[in-house]
């Protein structure tokens, strides 16, 4: 599971599909739908803010207007808290972490994206408000993370 931290627009279209469908999980977990996720790292932001669930629906429905700005039908129905306008810090060393582990997807997965995705402004999800600070308590690094080196 991963919610990033960037702007939707960022992702490919398996990226954006992912964002979705994980988005979803993410929003199951935190209302207590589900036996498996309940403590994966990428939830605890969303579990320490004081409404978990309008939380992760602000950040669902952008991940659907993005969507939507593409032409894609995501169901926006599946969202269950209204379009709330919560603003979260994410630290700029966060922010700078999942641009290079996202730059890694995208020159496997996707070559043509990464270039065009290197020709723009990077830009960050609208729940977030960019703060100083280095990689986030709760990000979990691995040996196929772009930050290995620094572990």
């Amino acid at each position: 599971m991963r919610l990033w931290s960037l702007h939707p627009g960022h992702l490919d279209t398996n990226g954006l599909v992912a964002l979705w469908r994980e988005g979803l999980l993410a929003q199951a977990v935190l209302a207590g739908r589900t036996r498996g996720y309940r403590h994966h790292a990428q939830l605890i932001r969303f579990r320490d803010a004081a409404e978990p669930l309008a939380v992760i629906g602000t950040y669902l429905w952008a991940v659907h207007a993005e969507a939507v700005r593409r032409g894609y039908r995501f169901d926006g129905t599946r969202i269950e808290s209204g379009a709330a306008k919560f603003v979260m810090d994410v630290p700029r060393g966060q922010v700078d972490f999942e641009w290079r582990h996202l730059m890694a997807k995208l020159a496997r997965r996707s070559p043509a994206w990464r270039a065009w995705n290197e020709t723009i402004e990077r830009r960050i999800h609208p729940l977030f408000r960019l703060v100083d600070g280095g990689k986030a308590h709760w990000e979990v690094s691995d040996s196929s993370s772009p930050d290995t080196a620094s572990r």
